[in-house]
């Protein structure tokens, strides 16, 4: 098992960044890959960004994200961050840290199905 706690979240004003951070325990020897998911009202989630946590970290952004979000983590401290800037409002969702265990990271668009571990969510609000 493995459990994922979101933190950072907060309200900033367009063009703005906040910084997110996921605290990780249990099992982490065993997650291959971890990322970002956020969801909005009335929306499905939606994948943010991936790394790979082994193997040279290679990262996944939606494209709505690249060039502003930055995925990294800090294997040794367990942790994984998403640096946001020149935020939106279309930004404005609830972020949930994810994991998997054993599994490498697609490359491609990530679908919630594929991870198991979920945070309980950290929510950024952005004000035009």
């Amino acid at each position: 098992q493995v459990r994922l706690v979101e933190s950072g979240g907060g309200s900033v004003q367009a063009g703005g960044s906040l910084r997110l951070s996921c605290a990780a325990s249990g099992a982490t020897y065993s997650t291959y890959c971890m990322g970002w998911f956020r969801q909005s009202p009335g929306k499905e989630r939606e994948g943010v960004a991936t790394i790979a946590t082994i193997g040279g970290g290679g990262t996944y952004y939606d494209d709505s994200v690249k060039g502003r979000f930055t995925i990294s983590q800090e294997r040794a401290k367990n942790a994984l961050y998403l640096q946001m800037n020149s935020l939106k409002p279309d930004d404005t969702a609830m972020y949930y840290c994810v994991a998997k265990s054993y599994r490498y990271c697609s490359g491609r668009r990530p679908e919630p199905a594929d991870f198991a571990y979920w945070g309980q969510g950290t929510q950024v609000t952005v004000s035009s």
